[in-house]
């Protein structure tokens, strides 16, 4: 859970909601507190908003729920407030309160009080990494990254591939790899999880000095939602390409991917292609099963 979180609280709009037909005519004030959880860390490094969100954004899309056509629910309100807050990607969770100060409740409350309604929803989108060592105790070495991303706070490992012989592409002259497929669900912003799957690499001996090169372990972000769905992220920037831009070309992704996942789907060019029919269209790669992982 992010501690970090910006918060905007006293939004107060004149609205027709409410279950009384008077309710439905008669504006009355409401009060939306919106609070979001989001890692910063990144926007307080880089002085970028697009590393943030826009709290004028929300403030605007909030303002334009509550003017919006009548409900009977004050939940209502909250559900499609929270909503589009989590439509924006780097927030992690969101709590939204909507007061009724005014609301015919038939007893007297005491000035700023009132009925109040609180939701919390996080965002739980599908992650797909890919994992991969070819220097030293291979199988060890991914089992030991399976477990740090299972007890990585916000990431929820749902299925793994079993381990695949592949043989490099591209790079200097090198082992054999082992390549594996973790499939999730994750509470947290792209950039973030791709700075923790940084971190275990590194926990391992990783070093970025050959492209290509042998490596200690590799993990990828290789993509984040679904695509064609609302969840899906799509990214172009240089730290951060999603989904990965070469994971349509490589069988040691694809295969162990189409194994943890038999229903899984990829952006290619555009299309969102079944990852077994892109697998099928990529012809021979030395792509074998592994030896298991160890018991």
């Amino acid at each position: 859970m992010s501690a970090d979180r910006i918060s905007l609280t006293g939004l107060r709009v004149a609205a027709c909601h409410g279950v009384l037909e008077h309710e439905k005519t008669e504006p009355q004030p409401f009060v939306a507190d919106v609070l979001l959880e989001i890692d910063l860390r990144a926007a307080g490094d880089s002085d970028d908003l697009a590393r943030t969100v826009s709290y004028a954004d929300v403030a605007q899309e909030t303002e334009a729920i509550l003017a919006g056509p009548p409900v009977d629910l004050v939940e209502t309100l909250a559900e499609r407030v929270a909503a589009a807050a989590l439509r924006h990607d780097p927030v992690e969770a969101v709590e939204v309160t909507i007061h009724k100060p005014k609301a015919p409740a038939g007893v007297t409350f005491e000035p700023g009080g009132g009925p109040a309604v609180t939701v919390r929803r996080e965002q739980d989108r599908e992650v797909v990494i890919a994992l991969g060592a070819n220097l030293g105790r291979r199988e060890h070495t991914l089992l030991a990254a399976l477990g740090a991303l299972q007890a990585l706070p916000g990431l929820d490992v749902v299925a793994v591939s079993e381990p695949f012989s592949t043989a490099p592409v591209g790079g200097p002259e090198q082992p054999d790899f082992l390549n594996a497929v973790a499939v999730g669900r994750t509470r947290l912003a792209p950039w973030t999880l791709l700075r923790e799957l940084h971190r275990i690499e590194a926990r391992h001996g990783r070093v970025r000095e050959t492209r290509w090169g042998a490596r200690t372990l590799d993990l990828d972000l290789i993509q984040v939602g679904v695509p064609g769905q609302a969840s899906e992220v799509r990214s172009d920037r240089a730290d951060l390409t999603l989904p990965h831009p070469r994971a349509h070309e490589r069988a040691f992704v694809l295969a162990p991917w189409a194994q943890a996942d038999p229903d899984a789907l990829l952006r290619v060019d555009g299309q969102v292609l079944p990852v077994a029919q892109v697998l099928d269209g990529l012809g021979e790669q030395d792509v074998r099963p592994g030896p298991g992982w160890p018991r």
